[in-house]
């Protein structure tokens, strides 16, 4: 049925196809809609070269405690621009770099003491 009105509807139209069918419009939507085609790159998106050298700056060491807001900012008031703070964060998420940047302390499991009686009172 439904192709039927898509046939119709290239003559008359889908609203008047689907009239005299007796069929609704929704029906042709999903069936008509092109496979989504993969997405090309802005041309203003950052080249290989520029990512890996984001990635360098935000790994190395001054910077590898530091979240990339932190690292954004430090570099502007330093006269470097390399990328917007969010394509860092972009850059990392891609690499599995997206964590807690800081080095932490990682306290030691507490155990409760267990006390044993080795004789009377």
């Amino acid at each position: 049925m439904t192709a039927i009105a898509q046939g119709l509807s290239q003559m008359v139209g889908i609203t008047r196809a689907c009239q005299a069918l007796e069929i609704p419009r929704s029906r042709l939507y999903p069936r008509r809609a092109p496979a989504s085609a993969a997405r090309s790159a802005p041309k203003h998106a950052l080249s290989v070269e520029e990512r890996a050298k984001v990635r360098a700056a935000l790994n190395s060491e001054r910077f590898m405690d530091r979240a990339p807001r932190q690292v954004y900012a430090t570099l502007l008031d330093e006269g470097t621009y390399l990328c917007h703070w969010r394509t860092m964060y972009r850059i990392l998420a891609a690499h599995a770099e997206i964590r807690e940047r800081r080095k932490q302390c990682c306290h030691p499991t507490y155990r409760k003491p267990e006390l044993l009686a080795e004789g009377p009172n």
